[in-house]
């Protein structure tokens, strides 16, 4: 019986264990990697990166989903030749109960305050 050879496609994870508060805290302190959370988890729980619009390079946008994926916030995984990004909101929801919908919803208000307001702040 032979064993198929990793593949190099693979990204590493943490273990639901090995994530810490303090680590996802830090990750979504950053508006953009908040703003790719917020559209994690919008209708399409699967993302690649360019569907997510961000005003930076492709590498800065690169180091927002590696700095995501490395807190345990999202899971990166390939499909073919896609990278697709997704949540971990089940991890999250089962070590942080309630956290994530909290800054969520913050989130949203924050934004929709900065839409209505005429300064744009």
């Amino acid at each position: 019986m032979t064993t198929a050879a990793p593949s190099a496609r693979v990204l590493e994870h943490p273990a639901r264990a090995e994530i810490r508060l303090e680590g996802v805290l830090h990750a979504l302190s950053d508006p953009l990697r908040l703003l790719i959370v917020r559209e994690l988890s919008g209708p399409r729980p699967e993302l690649t990166c360019s569907q997510i619009e961000l005003p930076v390079t492709k590498s800065t946008t690169t180091h927002h989903f590696r700095v995501l994926r490395e807190a345990g916030v999202i899971q990166q995984i390939y499909r073919g030749t896609a990278k697709l990004n997704a949540l971990r909101r089940t991890d999250l929801d089962a070590l942080f109960p309630g956290l994530l919908d909290a800054i969520l919803t913050a989130a949203t208000h924050q934004a929709d305050r900065k839409q209505s307001s005429p300064s744009g702040v």
